[in-house]
């Protein structure tokens, strides 16, 4: 068991985590998306709002028990099985894989391009992660279940 501080950047307020707000195809499928990072949450809530408006710039701390029960998949760095789940789930959207949470890198505004490419085919798995070798990768932990949130305790929420 262990405990991992989270941050959720948002445009909007809540109270409950509700997975079926989520947006669809992103990088580990439909689900709440957190990171680790504290200043990644905050430049979120900043360009979410920027980009679409709402309630604000907000940014919510959380506290999440990583127990046994849970199917909890990490990334460690950028791999031929990271981009092949993030292709799945980009592609067909939804959840593609069987994982109540997954933490790894972030495939971000900056590394879109290269992803983008590798999904159309122009770019094969080894080309792509010689690419991406490149960037820093952000960080980000993604909650695909209600068993999942069950382990997810909000701290607060700061409007920024």
């Amino acid at each position: 068991m262990s405990l991992l501080r989270l941050y959720h950047g948002s445009n909007s307020e809540f109270d409950v985590v509700d997975i079926s707000k989520s947006r669809n195809r992103r990088d580990f499928g439909r689900g709440f998306y957190t990171t680790t990072i504290k200043e990644q949450a905050e430049h979120w809530a900043r360009t979410i709002f920027e980009r679409y408006g709402g309630a604000g710039k907000h940014l919510y701390v959380f506290d999440f028990e990583i127990t046994e029960d849970l199917q909890y998949k990490e990334f460690s760095g950028l791999s031929g099985e990271w981009l092949e789940i993030i292709k799945e789930n980009r592609v067909k959207g939804g959840v593609q894989h069987g994982y109540d949470v997954i933490r790894g890198p972030v495939a971000n505004d900056n590394t879109m391009l290269v992803i983008s490419l590798f999904l159309d085919g122009t770019l094969s798995e080894a080309a792509a992660l010689y690419e991406l070798a490149f960037f820093k990768a952000s960080d980000q932990v993604s909650v695909h279940t209600q068993k999942a949130l069950t382990h997810l305790k909000m701290i607060e929420r700061v409007t920024l």
